[in-house]
């Protein structure tokens, strides 16, 4: 459900990059935009262009490659027989909005565990795990390669961290990179099949509030599943949002397990401590899979939740098992969600 589509642009033209995108990607985007007052398909008014700026960012972002090679530098030249590969995120591209990220060094107290293929960070809130299009801004990825990077100086190019999966921005927690490429296949085939695995458990904790109306009334020690077809619910001139979608509208089948762990306050309101066990991968699934049954995350006002200084959830723990190794990775509750509940 991705709102990422790849646009193939050719010219022989000797031009720089960025005036050749900005003469050609507008007529090339057409995604349906259904608020269009002109009744228009395309996110471009005829004769406009996108600004600079988002022209420039989304070159510097990596979305960008010439003839099969990624392209970096806005002024970069075409010569000759050029194709042009254009990874289109509408989402990144037409609702950014200022970061407020907190600045952050990856460090050995920062790292959970390690070996010679793979390394586990304990991600904070309010940091992105990789390069955005929203201009230069500091990242899990990039920090990551820095400290590698300092540990050995010697290195003539930076060395290598791969991206297997990814935690929304204001989600902490355990996060997974891996060291070398040989190791990516495995990987990104255990996390590709996780709905068809036992050999992957992935453990979050979240604190949420109840709802008026809500399907069901819950305490400590209760247990219960959510499954559903899910998918994006929101059109594609909105900010993304999931939901319950049936499984011929393009829907995919989501599961996760739930436990209510304890039960505390924030100010006036009852909140509940959950430990949510996934056994699919969907976009936003334990955010959506609470909502629906009217216990929003705190935090998460996208999905109906209360107003509070971050989405409260936390990836606790990721286990599997990786050819003969098997790895178990645990990341503490933040003192945050600790201070609503008395046995902590």
């Amino acid at each position: 459900m991705s709102a990422t589509k790849k646009i193939i642009l050719k010219t022989e033209k000797t031009q720089r990059l960025d005036l050749f995108l900005r003469e050609e990607l507008p007529s090339k985007i057409f995604l349906n935009r259904g608020d269009n007052p002109r009744g228009k398909d395309d996110f471009f008014d005829r004769g406009d262009s996108p600004s600079n700026s988002k022209l420039r960012r989304l070159i510097i972002s990596g979305s960008v490659s010439v003839n099969s090679r990624v392209v970096t530098r806005p002024s970069f030249e075409l010569r000759g027989k050029s194709e042009v590969c254009v990874l289109f995120d509408s989402e990144k591209f037409f609702y950014e909005k200022k970061p407020d990220d907190i600045q952050f060094s990856v460090t050995d107290d920062t790292v959970l565990f390690e070996d010679d293929d793979l390394i586990f960070l304990n991600k904070p809130a309010f940091f992105p795990v990789e390069q955005t299009i929203t201009g230069k801004r500091d990242n899990l990825h990039d920090a990551l390669v820095d400290y590698l990077w300092k540990r050995n100086p010697s290195l003539r190019n930076p060395p290598y961290a791969g991206i297997m999966h990814r935690l929304d921005r204001e989600t902490s927690g355990v996060i997974l990179f891996t060291k070398n490429r040989p190791v990516n296949k495995i990987i990104h085939e255990l996390f590709e099949n996780h709905n068809q695995s036992d050999d992957l458990q992935k453990e979050y904790f979240c604190v949420v509030t109840k709802a008026p109306g809500a399907k069901r009334e819950i305490k400590p020690g209760d247990k219960f599943s959510v499954e559903k077809y899910m998918g994006r619910i929101s059109s594609k001139s909105q900010a993304a949002k999931w939901g319950a979608l049936g499984k011929e509208k393009g829907g995919l089948y989501s599961r996760t397990d739930f436990e209510v762990i304890d039960e505390g306050k924030s100010g006036k309101d009852d909140v509940f401590l959950i430990k949510c066990i996934l056994h699919t991968g969907r976009t936003h699934q334990i955010r959506v899979h609470l909502s629906e049954e009217g216990l929003p995350i705190l935090g998460d006002e996208l999905y109906s939740g209360k107003d509070f200084e971050r989405i409260c959830l936390h990836a606790a723990r990721l286990s599997f098992k990786a050819g003969e190794k098997f790895y178990d990775v645990r990341s503490e509750l933040p003192e945050k969600f600790k201070e609503f509940f008395k046995k902590y």
